[in-house]
């Protein structure tokens, strides 16, 4: 007897191919929309959080200061100089020996030590009387990325200057003393400490801090009586009636530094020109006040640095070689030749309006 015909159809070979990719695909789309449900239904149950805002990458200015430069980090943090976080290896050692000689200047190089060959500070002064805080304070001539910006053009010598040249100017002007030795230990010392205070500050970049304060000068001559009862009322508690400053411990450092006399600044010296004692005044006197909580005016300052300044104090040989070009000579350069019509006396203690505001020069 003959086999019945099978009636179920049967597929062709190129039949089943279509079949595996058809089926294929729609295992692809159905995996595909399972994953979809399943990214949404997690988005619904855990929304993300809204990204938080970018940090500022301009500092606030600060009241007086004029315009910031923008920067993104604090460079004047306290936490960032503790001197128990410097490593004990020979840059180490180099660094806390810096910070000594600014800290102690007259212990090391004073005109009372021990070595004669280290006796090249003609006074007892520590660079930290003007440099505050072994030069770590905003607005008060601080080391804080100095090292960055040197070598650089001083108007004073009308050359570039290494900061070793800068740190011999204080040694000779603001000390009343003699250069350090280049290769010796202490301008090493020195140069390493400041490199490990502006460590991390952007290399040429000068940051919110590092210059002084703006100050509004008032236009006209300083007035010296002004001055001199203001510094009766806020100063001579510290500095003395006399200016001749107070003694620590009855040691030879100062604890308040003399502002006049044989024992402070020469007439070369950066802080004998009025604008910028009032601003270096402005922000950090009487003790206490800094460049955000001020207590004196900007007249008051001016006033108080001219007087200040008025009073005698040791002389610098060879003033009138400064600025070899005159026109880079600050309008409050104190001592002559000028480059203009003006009076000495007006250059030491204005008014300023009428002379080129735009003229500065190396300290």
């Amino acid at each position: 007897m003959a086999t019945p015909p099978d009636p179920t159809p049967r597929l062709q070979p190129e039949d089943k191919q279509v079949f595996v990719k058809v089926a294929g695909l729609l295992t692809w789309l159905t995996g595909l929309l399972v994953l979809v449900v399943a990214v949404t239904a997690y988005l619904l149950v855990f929304p993300p959080r809204p990204a938080a805002p970018l940090a500022a990458t301009t500092a606030a200015p600060v009241a007086g200061a004029g315009s910031a430069p923008k920067q993104s980090a604090n460079f004047f943090a306290p936490a960032r100089f503790l001197l128990d976080s410097v490593k004990h290896n020979p840059e180490g050692e180099l660094i806390r020996y810096g910070h000594e000689l600014i800290a102690h200047t007259p212990q090391y190089l004073g005109p009372q030590v021990k070595d004669p060959l280290l006796r090249l500070a003609g006074s007892n002064l520590a660079c930290q009387n003007c440099h505050l805080q072994a030069g770590q304070k905003a607005f008060a001539a601080p080391y804080v990325g100095i090292w960055g910006i040197y070598p650089t053009y001083k108007g004073r010598e009308n050359a570039i200057s290494t900061l070793e040249d800068r740190i011999n100017g204080c040694m000779t002007r603001s000390l009343n003393g003699r250069p350090l030795p280049l290769d010796g230990k202490e301008m090493k010392a020195l140069v390493t400490y400041m490199k490990w205070l502006g460590r991390q500050v952007p290399v040429g970049e000068k940051v919110q801090g590092q210059s002084f304060v703006k100050v509004t000068f008032p236009n006209r001559a300083a007035d010296l009586g002004q001055g001199k009862a203001l510094y009766a009322q806020q100063c001579a508690s510290c500095h003395g009636a006399g200016g001749q400053g107070q003694r620590a411990n009855s040691d030879a450092q100062y604890q308040y530094p003399p502002l006049w006399g044989p024992d402070s600044y020469n007439d070369g010296a950066g802080m004998h020109r009025l604008q910028t004692a009032a601003r270096f005044i402005k922000a950090n006197m009487p003790f206490g006040a800094t460049a955000e909580h001020t207590i004196l005016s900007d007249a008051d300052a001016y006033d108080i640095a001219a007087f200040i300044n008025s009073m005698p104090r040791p002389r610098m040989a060879h003033l009138e070689k400064d600025y070899p070009d005159l026109s880079k000579k600050p309008v409050d350069c104190p001592y002559p030749p000028y480059a203009d019509q003006f009076t000495q006396h007006q250059h030491q203690f204005g008014p300023y309006a009428a002379m080129s505001q735009g003229k500065k020069g190396a300290e």
